[in-house]
């Protein structure tokens, strides 16, 4: 099996092309990946994906949109990204980078040579142009302008050379490169929806819509767009100018080329993988139990699980701030959260939604996170009915009419609805479960279904008042700060202490005691460069999560992925991190 080790600038003699004005960059050989059993492959053939949904636009900057995201991890690249067997960051688009001995100025080396897709080269004014018109932009709807503004002072970036960029921060931020896995952006495509070309902040948001030319979509990334039939499928095609080669100095992507089928239904994406039509599958442990024995009886692809650092665990959250102040002021109350725990069967649920192929969670780490982890599972209690009931009781939470549903004021059910993604393939199942058990206690529960593509936009838009919904987890806690600190841009169960403005002061008055508590130790930990005062600070913040119970996790799934034969490297697809693109290494055998 062959070593992959990272190329050192100045050990390749394309280097020197590059540096005489060539239009080849200095490749960068795949690293990080020799234990995770990755061969050379061989070049040719269409690798078949699935989408949930059509994007809504092929401006990642510009819409929240998940299904984008696992397109445009194909097209673009960061500065920077993850190495696969260590989650280490190392070079991408950047060759090097420099910190300061006080942690407050980063300076990158470009990789030079690279060109975009359209043959056009990548400079520092691409980079610039990327942070200062579209990152940073508090229009943009999925920037993010927080991550550049600490203690209330803004990150600022220069161009020092054509191939250099420099941040400096106004005090030092020890996750600060582990954010610069943003996708790059072109500036010559661009420039026209931005204010440096003139336009509105907002303006940048309307580039690239779902019907735009597909010359004008051009990347850094290993393909580059082929076509895009709304409702029906996106087509990447191989981008001769991607910049990474295998061990052997073999250009990649392997693959001619990549499509996405765009079907929402999770039965249907599941019988077109079995039919032949999609290449490989994400699956959940609903579906293992099929799937993994067809494999069995010999079908022509490979169920492969492993236990997941990365992935979503769901949770219920209830809306703090819910439009019918008795249910805002039920739900505000830690000990209504805690009683609605101990009804919460995560056993079942790991069972019977999962087929056993989940775990215990953890509160905003993930268990297989060593580094950050802290076992919290005593704090998730056991299931027991009849102690949530004592505990609801305990509140004055009681059935007094004896139609079965206790009341929050006189003549006044404890009830609400709960949304939920019906085309999810887990969250209908889990979504009846807590219906059924929550009303064994007296609490009625109405299921309100909704796309999963709206629910994030739901819960920001406050319009609910409980919902299973889940966001990634991430190798380092400051990755999750707009989630889990309170103020934070997705911290949308309690939005009444989001600023009034972008860029404003979160409304910390408003804050309960463990809130703002939680809201120092993310400041805290943001500043300090000891990682053992980190450690114990985000110690706490996971044992406060598991108190007071922002919202309530439910499960953690393991990564499970089904691929056909065909096929050749196949690395679990993380999801919508950027920084993330194993395609480049799968081939056709």
């Amino acid at each position: 099996m062959p070593k992959y080790v990272q190329i050192k600038p100045g050990l390749v003699s394309l280097v020197t092309l590059a540096l005489l004005g060539g239009a080849l960059a200095a490749p960068k050989k795949v690293t990080g990946y020799s234990n995770l059993g990755i061969t050379d492959g061989k070049p040719g053939g269409t690798y078949t994906l699935v989408l949930g949904d059509s994007p809504q636009s092929l401006n990642y900057y510009g819409v929240i949109d998940n299904n984008l995201g696992l397109v445009a991890q194909q097209l673009f690249d960061g500065l920077v990204e993850f190495n696969y067997a260590n989650y280490k960051i190392e070079p991408a688009l950047a060759e090097s980078w420099t910190v300061s001995p006080d942690g407050k100025v980063y300076t990158f080396k470009l990789r030079q040579g690279v060109r975009w897709s359209d043959g056009q080269p990548l400079t520092a004014d691409d980079v610039v142009f990327t942070y200062k018109n579209i990152i940073m932009n508090p229009e943009a709807r999925a920037g993010d302008a927080g991550n550049f503004k600490l203690d209330g002072k803004d990150v600022t970036i220069s161009k020092v050379d054509a191939n250099t960029v420099r941040f400096t921060l106004p005090r030092a931020a020890p996750a600060f490169l582990l954010q610069q896995r943003y996708f790059i952006m072109p500036r010559h495509k661009l420039l026209k929806f931005s204010q440096e070309g003139g336009a509105k902040p907002a303006d940048i948001n309307n580039a690239w819509p779902s019907n735009v030319a597909e010359s004008e979509v051009v990347g850094t990334g290993p393909f580059r767009l082929g076509n895009y039939t709304a409702g029906q499928k996106v087509s990447l095609v191989k981008n001769p100018n991607y910049w990474k080669v295998d061990a052997k100095g073999t250009k990649l992507p392997y693959l001619n080329g990549l499509d996405f089928l765009i079907i929402r239904d999770p039965q249907a994406q599941v019988a077109q993988f079995l039919a032949g039509n999609i290449d490989q599958l994400n699956i959940t442990g609903a579906q293992f139990p099929d799937i993994k024995g067809r494999e069995v009886a010999g079908a022509p692809f490979k169920v492969i699980r492993s236990t997941a650092l990365f992935g979503s665990p769901p949770f219920i959250a209830y809306n703090f701030d819910a439009k019918d102040p008795a249910l805002a002021k039920v739900f505000s109350d830690v000990r209504f959260r805690r009683a609605m725990q101990q009804a919460l069967n995560r056993p079942r649920i790991i069972d019977t939604v999962y087929n056993g192929l989940a775990s215990l969670p953890g509160h905003g780490v993930a268990p297989a996170n060593r580094e950050w982890y802290v076992n919290t599972t005593r704090q998730l209690g056991t299931f027991d009915l009849a102690a949530a009931g004592r505990a609801l009781d305990a509140l004055g939470l009681r059935d007094t009419n004896g139609d079965g549903v206790r009341e929050i004021s006189r003549g006044k059910n404890l009830e609400f609805d709960l949304t939920y993604a019906t085309d999810s393939s887990v969250y209908p199942a889990m979504a009846t479960i807590l219906q059924n058990d929550f009303g064994k206690i007296g609490v009625k529960v109405n299921l309100r279904g909704i796309l999963a593509k709206n629910l994030l936009s739901t819960g920001l838009s406050g319009d609910w008042e409980a919902i299973l919904h889940a966001f990634g987890d991430q190798p380092d806690p400051e990755l999750r700060k707009p989630i889990w600190q309170p103020g934070g841009a997705l911290y949308y169960w309690h939005r009444s202490l989001q600023p009034a403005q972008d860029g404003g002061t979160p409304n910390v008055a408003r804050m309960f005691p463990w809130e703002k508590e939680i809201y120092n130790i993310f400041d805290d930990a943001a500043t300090t460069t000891d990682r053992s005062k980190r450690k114990a600070l985000y110690t706490r913040w996971q044992l406060l999560f598991a108190q007071n119970l922002p919202v309530t996790p439910i499960a953690k799934p393991e990564n499970i992925g089904a691929i056909s034969n065909k096929y050749g490297n196949y690395i679990y697809n993380l999801g919508v991190i950027p920084g993330y693109n194993p395609v480049p290494l799968v081939y056709q055998k």
